[in-house]
Order: structure tokens, then sequence, then C-alpha cells
């Protein structure tokens, strides 16, 4: 090998070699996109000076005047024909400017591939300042709780109806639900025997591992005691606080709070993501 010359990890430039192979194959013909059109046709990039949008291989006949060019983008950008002025480019410089309307296309040259920009003279442009493109500018539709009330049909007025046949009917989500019960071991300390902070441990469901930082009760949630995990990977819920109060430090979604009787800590340590890989194994 030559002295530096940079090897694959996958050995001696296998992924390089293949990489080129693939890009050879994709772009093989791009050299022939447009051999197959005709002679009189050519196909043109459009751009527009309020638009973010690129139009991409919008095909024109090179004997159509610039006015029926114009005619064709008002169908694309909005643009009526009065209000574009048009400006032929090439790799992002100017080639000419479609000024004449009685002119054909062809006499300006355009070639395959060349951008057919459009500027928008209208004062009054709808698609001026995003006007066509950003939608938070679109005044959005807000039904009144009035208007909402008086409809029919909807799950508000079904509601209604089910009431006045059977006053004491109810809802699935408004029906109550009774109060949630806590184990009785949740609310001793025993069920915190054998756990110490510091120490790695082993969190069900799921064998997730991590470090115990945190054990007691913890206001926000429900009665009873909490151990408070920090994950070796972010398969938590959050990241050491409940109702903005910091418990114990930690990454998002690389925390958790878990009943202690779920958390068993000892000889714990952090899985090797490759410790159970085999090539040979499907």
């Amino acid at each position: 090998e030559k002295a530096g010359a940079r090897l694959s990890p996958f050995g001696h430039g296998t992924m390089a070699a293949d990489l080129a192979a693939l890009r050879n194959y994709v772009t093989a013909k791009d050299s022939e996109e447009h051999a197959r059109l005709p002679a009189h046709v050519v196909s043109l990039n459009i751009t527009h000076s309020n638009l973010a949008q690129t139009h991409m291989e919008i095909r024109f006949d090179r004997s159509s005047s610039v006015a029926e060019v114009k005619q064709r983008l008002h169908q694309h950008c909005g643009t009526p024909q009065q209000y574009q002025r048009l400006i032929l480019r090439s790799g992002g410089t100017d080639y000419a400017f479609l000024d004449d309307d009685t002119r054909m296309l062809g006499y300006y040259s355009p070639e395959h591939g060349m951008e057919l920009h459009v500027i928008d003279l209208d004062p009054h442009s709808l698609s001026k300042g995003g006007g066509l493109e950003d939608t938070s500018m679109i005044e959005k539709y807000r039904m009144t709780e009035e208007a909402y009330d008086k409809r029919e049909g909807t799950l508000r007025d079904w509601v209604r109806k089910k009431k006045a046949a059977n006053p004491d009917w109810m809802p699935e989500w408004e029906q109550k639900s009774g109060p949630r019960t806590v184990d009785p071991i949740d609310l001793s300390e025993e069920c915190m025997k054998g756990l110490e902070l510091g120490q790695r441990c082993e969190v069900d469901p799921g064998g997730r591992r991590g470090v115990l930082e945190y054990l007691g009760k913890v206001d926000g949630l429900a009665d009873g005691y909490w151990a408070g995990v920090r994950f070796d990977e972010p398969v938590g819920k959050g990241d050491g606080t409940v109702k903005g109060q910091r418990i114990f430090d930690c990454e998002a979604r690389y925390g958790g709070f878990i009943r202690p009787r779920n958390v068993r800590c000892g000889d714990f340590p952090e899985r090797d993501l490759l410790e159970d890989s085999d090539e040979d194994e499907l």
C-alpha cells in the first residue's frame, strides 16, 4: 500500500469502490438525459423572484413566442403575463433577457438545463413576501362555540340527543373512574431494602440498566416510595425532574422514576451493544 493511504474499515477500499460503482451506475446516462427530446423542444428549470420552489425540466417549443412562454409560466407561477420579466440563465449567470414578446424562444439560444427566471413586477402580487408559500400567513378558520353548538351531526349534537333520551346516560370519557390504588408494599420502607444510592442496577420491565440516583418520596408523584434511575441508554421517560423540580441530574430520556420493587442493585455492568453480535448467525 502507498504510504499515507487511507483504507476503509471494511478492508482495502472495498466500500469506496462499491460506492464509486453505485455512483457510476446511477449517473451513467446523465449525458443522455435529453437525447430523446425532439430538436425543437428544450427543457428548462423555472425559478421565480418571489418563490423558493423551482419547477424542474419544463419543456418548451423553441418556436413558441416569448408571449406564449409567459402564458405557460402564468400557470406555473401565478404571475400574469404583463407583469413578467424573463431572464435566461446559465450556471447562475444571466445569459439573455427575453424582453421582446414577439420573438421566438429559440432566438435566445436556450439549451437543456438552463434556468428561466421569472421576475414578478406586479406591485400587488399574491406571491410577494411568501404569500403563496408561507402557511403561517394564511388566516385560519375558527368556528365559534355558538356556531358549533348549533350544528347538527356533530359529536356534541350526538351526546346532547343521547342525554335527552336518557338523562342518566354518560359518554365513556365523562364516567368517573375509581381512585388509583397504591400497592401497600410501595408505602413501606421495606420496598427499598437492598437498594443503595450510587449502585449499578437493573430495572424491570425490559432489563434496563443504569445507576440508582434517588430513593424516597417525590412531590408530584403518587404516594409511596420511588427509585430515580439514570439509565445507560435513552430508554427512560424523563430527565430527572418532576413538574419542574430537579430530583437528580441526567439527560432527556435517560431518567426514570420506578417503584423500588422493580429495581435490583448488583453486578449489572453497562452493556456492550456488540457483545452478542455474530456475523455467522442469522
